[in-house]
């Protein structure tokens, strides 16, 4: 049996899951305020870029699954299941999360729902927030108790998100469980298709759901904060974190994933939600559980301080009147997300010491221009390159791991290449006469031994 749902915010969130609740067989509406969103939504256009969901959007759209309105009345009129996909960014001088959007669709949407509906929340939010808005959503409702609202996190990989969506590792429920309504058959209606292929349903209370999600981001950025730290030690020592980390990464109780040394993470996700995450365990009095987030905060902010440092080294000491090509631009591949994006972070502190910038990214060039308009672009890695003093890998794309260096050495001033993801062969860069430094491996001898 398919369902009639709604989606609110048609952000990476929303709009991938969307198109995603459609192409399992639902009908879906899409809503937003933002008009200019709705249009290229509405054309077949995602607003962002995501591997694979152009296609699944347009499909969906033809089919007639799927539509797009800035209309709550509309979505009210229309759904049974109501999920909340807006941002939680965080707020302006402050670590903790801003809920105005979230909010903003609890008041907008509940007073218009006159016939028992679910609300699934999908948007991270601090522990304490689905129980909070639950209890607002039946104020405000004509219906009272038959508006249940429960929480589904979501755990998309940008880059992966429409198989995240269609194929996830598990789904995660909460519920209010002193009402123990439709929250947990209305999830399992939409998600039939996805059980039936032994997905795993994981229902919990609301506050553990909530926490799933914040939790699980905080172990993956102390997990990439801790091999940068690994890195520092590295470098003092002459030693390679990338060696370091296949090694320890065979143990099972590690793993070799997220274990990749460099400059650090970004995006709109891991660096807010643990800023988050600290705030709100100091509102509940848990502040010492989580002050070692601090620490993992500040050695990834310190990986791109390290990389305009190493640079600088790189060229002979000063960057002022330097040229620096800066490969990537996007805080990972296969995303044109340049929100904290560390690769812009480094190019924005190396041209504010006097080098002149010139950035490529595959598909991040537009969003990059908005954010930082006094750096240079380019349309083509060779012409980022052209008479550049030193080239900076600092988003792995694979195009850039598949450089050639030959054909690069034909472009550049100096044969000077620092790789802040360590995704290059160096020794295809060292046969080649390029001086090569990777973050965390030593120097270029022991670098050219290993490999």
């Amino acid at each position: 049996m398919n369902c009639r749902i709604a989606v609110f915010g048609t952000g990476y969130l929303g709009a991938t899951h969307a198109a995603c609740m459609a192409e399992l067989g639902h009908e879906v509406i899409g809503v937003d305020i933002d008009p200019s969103k709705l249009a290229k939504l509405e054309s077949g256009q995602v607003p962002f870029f995501e591997p694979g969901l152009e296609e699944v959007l347009r499909k969906n759209l033809d089919n007639g699954r799927l539509r797009f309105s800035s209309s709550y009345q509309e979505a009210a009129d229309f759904a049974d299941v109501h999920f909340i996909g807006v941002g939680t960014p965080q707020k302006k001088g402050e670590f903790g999360a801003d809920l105005t959007a979230v909010e903003a669709v609890i008041e907008n949407l509940a007073p218009l729902i006159t016939r028992p509906a679910v609300i699934l929340g999908k948007s991270t939010v601090p522990v304490g927030t689905a129980a909070r808005l639950g209890e607002r959503a039946r104020q405000l409702s004509p219906i009272g108790d038959a508006l249940e609202l429960a929480w589904n996190p979501e755990f998309l990989r940008e880059g992966y998100a429409v198989q995240d969506t269609l194929q996830p590792d598990r789904l995660v429920l909460g519920i209010d469980q002193a009402r123990n309504g439709r929250a947990e058959e209305e999830t399992r209606k939409v998600y039939k298709t996805l059980l039936n292929n032994n997905i795993p349903l994981l229902v919990m209370d609301l506050a553990t759901s909530e926490l799933v999600k914040t939790a699980a981001n905080a172990f993956l950025a102390t997990k990439i904060s801790f091999i940068n730290a690994m890195a520092e030690v590295c470098e003092a020592a002459n030693a390679d974190v990338t060696i370091l980390a296949d090694a320890i990464g065979y143990d099972a109780r590690i793993g070799r994933r997220f274990l990749n040394a460099g400059i650090g993470f970004g995006g709109g996700c891991l660096p807010k939600d643990i800023r988050a995450f600290m705030a709100r365990a100091g509102e509940l009095g848990a502040d010492q559980a989580l002050t070692f987030l601090r620490e993992v905060d500040t050695i990834n902010m310190r990986r791109r301080s390290r990389m305009v440092e190493l640079t600088a080294e790189a060229i002979g000491g000063t960057l002022l009147g330097s040229r620096i090509a800066v490969l990537g631009a996007a805080f990972k591949p296969d995303s044109d997300d340049v929100r904290d994006s560390p690769a812009l972070n480094i190019a924005g502190q190396i041209q504010l010491q006097g080098a002149s910038v010139v950035v490529y990214d595959p598909k991040a060039i537009e969003n990059s221009r908005r954010l930082f308009p006094t750096l240079e672009y380019a349309d083509t890695a060779l012409d980022a390159c052209h008479k550049a003093d030193a080239v900076l890998v600092l988003t792995e794309w694979e195009e850039f791991k598949n450089l050639d260096p030959r054909t690069l050495g034909g472009v550049v001033r100096e044969k000077v290449i620092l790789d802040g993801r360590n995704c290059l062969n160096p020794a295809d860069w060292l046969k080649d006469e390029w001086t090569y430094r990777g973050l965390g491996r030593g120097s270029v001898e022991s670098v050219s031994m290993v490999n």
